[in-house]
């Protein structure tokens, strides 16, 4: 562990919400039943939109797609957050801090595409009814989810320019997850193309995929006269999921960087990583008649069959 200012760091000190000591037990059972419940549902709606025929449109084939990541993306970083809440010093090594950095810009990049695409299914199937079955054609199904693996290169990209970066004496990290702000803090060099690659990332996957999915719903809204009822009936829970993830994500990434901003951005952190995907299965289930049934059938099925 770095001491002192010449001793190159080993590991770093994830300091997380250890000044909240009294709470770190109700934190852990919290966040563990958040994360549970995060696992169930949303493997709950990948089961539904594989078994259920009348789940097999595009909605539902890229809400799967969304399932899938929302798990991985919270996986990465909940199950260390948990065994942290319990140690007195959780500490991590520059590799896994690399590694959880990675996936963490992976999955989240994913997520901010796979968001931008339903909208724009959404802005197709509302506005160009008759024209949907070609905009959404197979091919361009799976190109655009494809579009969602662009964080394996601008992961890569990123966590190898700030992790190249020399790290000496001071080794704590102001937060519960190796996160690109709180590790440059930490840099003994020049952090410029490091902060300079952390704006390029928010502009182009947490800025830019926000303004087009805002653009998508303005442009229902003036293209039909019913654009605004169709939106709360059809898109109201996708457009949740966005205000939420994209709100608090640009919020915490947009914050200057002091010591009194770090509380804060620690909770907005802990919103778009750990609640955010909580809310998914609930928003795309509770309100949408078709899943619910497909529920039920299945529930149905299984009953009988015992």
């Amino acid at each position: 562990m770095g001491c002192g200012n010449g001793t190159v760091v080993t590991e770093f000190v994830l300091l997380g919400f250890s000044g909240f000591e009294s709470l770190q037990v109700p934190l852990f059972c919290g966040v563990l039943c958040i994360y549970l419940v995060t696992l169930l549902g949303n493997s709950l709606i990948i089961l539904l939109t594989l078994a259920d025929p009348t789940l097999h449109s595009l909605m539902y084939f890229f809400l799967r797609h969304f399932s899938m990541v929302e798990i991985l993306y919270t996986t990465t970083i909940v199950p260390r957050m948990l065994v942290d809440l319990l140690s007195s010093c959780p500490t991590i090594p520059p590799a896994s801090c690399f590694t959880q950095l990675y996936f963490f810009a992976l999955f989240g990049i994913a997520e901010c595409c796979l968001l931008t695409v339903m909208a724009y299914d959404c802005y197709a199937a509302i506005c160009w009814p008759l024209h949907y079955t070609t905009l959404m054609n197979r091919g361009a199904c799976v190109s655009m989810v494809g579009t969602s693996l662009m964080g394996i290169n601008t992961g890569t990209t990123h966590s190898i320019c700030i992790f190249t970066l020399p790290f000496y004496g001071a080794n704590t990290i102001h937060h519960f997850l190796c996160d690109i702000l709180p590790v440059l803090r930490l840099a003994s060099a020049s952090t410029f193309w490091g902060e300079v690659g952390n704006l390029a990332v928010t502009i182009a996957f947490i800025v830019t995929p926000f303004l087009l999915i805002m653009a998508s719903y303005a442009c229902i809204l003036i293209t039909t006269s019913q654009g605004r009822q169709k939106i709360f009936s059809t898109c109201s829970s996708h457009l949740f999921v966005v205000m939420l993830f994209f709100g608090t994500g640009t919020v915490a990434y947009r914050r200057p960087w002091s010591d009194a901003s770090q509380d804060m951005e620690q909770i907005l952190a802990f919103f778009y990583t750990v609640v955010t995907p909580m809310f998914n299965p609930f928003v795309h289930t509770l309100r949408n008649k078709e899943v619910t049934g497909a529920m039920r059938r299945l529930v149905k099925r299984h009953l009988w069959s015992l």
